[in-house]
């Protein structure tokens, strides 16, 4: 294999690669702008220049200068089999003090006010890299704000030219808003007259931005990203299965950025999946489980909840009608077979029932034109569910082990012909928004009514959002969402993908494991809660700057774990046996780095 030395340290490469690459494999630092993996090579930032020396085979393969010793673009240079570059050297130095300082000459000393400090690479490389002293004494260009589109604003005045969001809208999204306009000094990023930024992926020149020019408007003086807390998540919203970074402080969610998956969504997210976590914090969220009485839900604690819900759900199918289970597909797959197993306790021919899938029309290749296996597309999912198939694939095994029906679609089991036989009916939500029609609720309040006969039916919802559907419902257990609960996913090309809890369950409420934990062992008799009463704990978000803490319901049963349950699935049916072979765990562990130390008083 051949080999390149790179500021005194040897690394093996391949054939086809850039110096700039090679470096970033190995861990060699190269101040770089313009270069992004996912982006055409351009080489016009000039920070990356450095001395490359090759062996010259006219003069027996003696280390001489390469291209007459002049400094050259490692980003766009090939690495050759025994080359030597440095960057460190002090002509390559010289050259980076020089691009710092111009790059400086017109940048605004707003560093204070401007969301991009602290993970801003001209501050960065101006303390490594800059002169620390600007010579520059003349008037700077000053350039408006200007609003791009829904969600990015530009701060003209900050920006370096690097184009890595131009070359982003003509190259990834294919839409092409941005170009450059002006020379020399004048030059600036400006969107064509009457075109605004507003595609699926617009929000991602962003993250591409190295410096504070183009600024989330969502985010804007929201928080500062040294108290932010990064954790590894996947996708919640769509089938994509897109990995994500949630970032957050004090149990709140302030932005969703993309982690970096070549196999999947590379260094891109979608603005649906950006900006569509608000439902984790908004006001309809059900903080205490409620119970019907006089025929209105009053509000409740679990233990009165809990056993109104295994006496109702009980009773029904001892008269002889069927419990049947819908299972959300925006739950993880560990809950799903929690709840597969309580249905299961409780009537060993439960039906199990996958919750409806939206699909939004066709799924969307970009750029347009492109063929989606082709590895530069990204694909834009029409299905907005996370884990329609790894809720599937658990029941399934549940239902084929267990006997009775395999598993039902949605439609499926509302046009059942012998649907006056169902009883009892445990209902799983979770969705981002109003979900369920009008035929669901209808078909819940004929369950319950005493109308059929003896004293109706039972139906238990656990639900993170209040809608019409809580009408139908006897007992309503508040459930949490993606970002407060661990567990796997299976995206639309059959991946799983687990991931971990970011912040705290809300008050009062908990997640749907846990609930299928606590009913199950109130079920099989290892309930140890205290009957009647109501305990509660103060638990600690996690260690940070200011930390956060939510009074929540001490668990009945045992603590869920997604870990535990997955190894149990995988010893229990020999088809979840991938859960404990196949499951991609998140890789990297994103730390946001003080520029001081930080010490407890």
């Amino acid at each position: 294999m051949p080999t390149i030395t790179i500021n005194g340290q040897r690394c093996d490469f391949e054939q086809g690669r850039t110096i700039l690459q090679v470096a970033n494999e190995n861990g060699i630092e190269i101040p770089q702008y313009c270069y992004h993996d996912g982006l055409s090579i351009v080489a016009n930032c000039r920070i990356c220049l450095g001395e490359v020396w090759a062996p010259n085979p006219r003069s027996g393969g003696a280390i001489e200068p390469f291209m007459g010793g002049k400094l050259l673009p490692t980003c766009q240079t090939p690495a050759g089999d025994g080359m030597v570059v440095h960057t460190d050297s002090p002509k390559a130095v010289r050259n980076q003090k020089s691009v710092m300082e111009y790059l400086l000459v017109n940048h605004p000393l707003d560093c204070p006010v401007c969301d991009q400090a602290g993970e801003c690479f001209l501050q960065d490389y101006s303390y490594r890299y800059g002169r620390g002293v600007s010579r520059f004494q003349e008037s700077k260009v000053k350039n408006p704000k200007k609003d791009l589109g829904p969600h990015v604003y530009l701060y003209a005045d900050r920006c370096i030219m690097c184009t890595r969001c131009v070359r982003f809208t003509r190259e990834v999204s294919g839409t092409g808003e941005l170009m450059v306009a002006g020379r020399g000094n004048t030059e600036e990023i400006d969107v064509f007259p009457g075109v605004a930024l507003d595609n699926e992926l617009s929000a991602n020149v962003i993250d591409l931005c190295p410096v504070g020019a183009l600024l989330d408007k969502d985010f804007l003086f929201a928080q500062r990203v040294w108290f932010l807390r990064s954790t590894p998540s996947i996708d919640p919203l769509t089938a994509s299965g897109d990995n994500i970074l949630i970032e957050h402080n004090q149990g709140r969610i302030y932005r969703i950025k993309p982690r970096t998956n070549p196999a999947i969504n590379k260094w891109w997210i979608t603005d649906e999946v950006r900006y569509g976590w608000k439902f984790v914090h908004a006001q309809a969220r059900l903080r205490s489980p409620m119970h019907r009485r006089f025929g209105t839900l009053d509000e409740c604690d679990f233990s009165r909840a809990y056993h109104e819900a295994i006496l109702g759900l009980s009773d029904a199918v001892q008269r002889g009608t069927r419990l049947a289970l819908i299972v959300s597909p925006m739950l993880p797959c560990e809950e799903a077979y929690a709840l597969a197993k309580l249905a299961r306790s409780l009537d060993p021919e439960a039906l199990l029932a996958v919750g409806p899938v939206p699909v939004e029309g066709h799924d969307k290749v970009l750029p347009a034109g492109a063929d989606r296996d082709d590895p530069g597309a990204f694909v834009v999912c029409a299905e907005k569910a996370p884990n329609a198939r790894g809720v599937r694939r658990v029941l399934q095994a549940v239902a084929g082990e267990g006997g009775g029906e395999g598993v039902l679609e949605f439609d499926d089991l509302l046009g059942r012909p012998d649907q006056d036989r169902i009883g009892a009916v445990i209902v799983t939500g979770n969705y981002p928004r109003a979900w369920a029609g009008s035929d669901l609720i209808d078909a819940l309040r004929r369950i319950r009514s005493p109308e059929r006969g003896g004293d109706g039916g039972f139906v238990v919802v656990i639900e993170t959002l209040g809608s019409d559907l809580l009408d139908a419902a006897n007992v309503v257990l508040p459930g949490a969402t993606w970002a407060e609960k661990a567990g796997t996913f299976e995206n639309a090309r059959g991946m799983l993908q687990a991931f971990e809890a970011a912040i705290p369950v809300i008050e009062m409420a908990k997640t749907e494991g846990q609930i299928a934990s606590d009913l199950l062992a109130m079920v099989t008799g290892r309930d140890e809660g205290e009957p009647g009463g109501r305990r509660l704990v103060v638990v600690d978000e996690q260690p940070g700057e200011v930390p956060a803490a939510a009074t929540i319901a001490v668990p009945r049963g045992r603590l869920f774990n997604a870990g535990d349950m997955r190894r149990e699935m995988a010893e229990s049916f020999p088809s979840l046996r991938v859960f404990g072979t196949d499951v991609s765990l998140p890789t990297i562990e994103a730390t946001q780095t003080p520029a001081m130390e930080v010490v407890e008083i």
